[in-house]
């Protein structure tokens, strides 16, 4: 440590306690390990700084600090000392999401300072499977390709749209959000069903590490919505992702979105924690 400060930027030499940590919750944790997984503690390549709570000598809490502010296995004090450093140096994230109590925690702390919010999904199920599901998968859903890449930018420009309230169009025009689609359709962790020139059904992986990953990007095209193209497309995306890609599925959702939870209960999801997200 440096000095008495229980609070430090991480570094590859913790890398084997930092997995540890996030290993211990693969679910939970399966976004910060699979960035940790891939690219080290090193900042640069991490594009984030890892902070580490220590008690009695030994590394105990962390939290990913980068364009997302996320607190990992942080009880009162861990949730303390991360936002007393994150109070002072600022607010560079765009959110902050994490396991409800330290969440909650943490934006008392930071409230007075980076309020108000854009807004707050307080209540967000996390629900995971390592089954295959019982639902009928969906015979039309696939890997998407490169060539494919016109047809399914604007259904994800719409997914994000709807789920965020804002474009990734705005700012810098799409750059950054074209380069993370195009990312996930060559690392074949993009899925949908693609009738017509237009995409009915899609999702991708947007995490993995050897234990979990994490779904994201859920959408069906509005006028093909009730007809259970959800389920059938979930469906075989927890089929091809058990098969080729981890040992469980993951994902998280807004508790208000009834539809969306009663359909990943129906795919064989269940709820196994509760995460906040407060959005800037």
């Amino acid at each position: 440590m440096l000095g008495s400060l229980p609070v430090r930027v991480l570094d590859d030499r913790h890398r084997d306690e930092v997995l540890a940590i996030l290993d211990s919750d693969p679910v939970g944790n399966v976004f910060v390990s699979s960035r940790v997984h891939q690219a080290g503690l090193d900042p640069g390549r991490l594009g984030a700084q890892m902070w580490g709570f220590w008690r009695e000598g030994r590394l105990e809490s962390l939290c990913y600090s980068g364009a997302n502010l996320i607190p990992i296995n942080a009880g009162p004090e861990a949730v303390r000392a991360f936002g007393d450093r994150a109070r002072t140096q600022g607010r560079r994230c765009s959110s902050i999401v994490g396991p409800l109590p330290a969440v909650r925690e943490m934006w008392d702390l930071l409230e007075p300072f980076w309020g108000p919010p854009r807004a707050i999904r307080e209540v967000q199920p996390v629900m995971a499977t390592s089954e295959p599901s019982a639902f009928p998968t969906d015979p039309y859903v696939r890997r998407v390709r490169m060539d494919d890449f016109d047809i399914l930018y604007p259904a994800c420009v719409a997914m994000f749209t709807e789920e965020v309230g804002v474009s990734p169009n705005a700012g810098d025009g799409g750059v950054l959000y074209r380069a993370r689609v195009a990312e996930l359709i060559r690392a074949g962790r993009s899925f949908a069903r693609i009738e017509g020139g237009r995409v009915l059904f899609k999702a991708e992986i947007g995490a993995v590490t050897p234990y979990a990953c994490q779904v994201q990007g859920v959408w069906v095209h509005p006028e093909s919505r009730g007809r259970g193209l959800s389920e059938f497309g979930m469906a075989s995306v927890v089929e091809e992702s058990l098969r080729s890609v981890a040992p469980t599925v993951s994902l998280y959702v807004n508790d208000f979105n009834t539809r969306a939870r009663a359909a990943y209960h129906r795919v064989g999801f269940v709820e196994v924690d509760t995460f906040t997200s407060v959005l800037f």
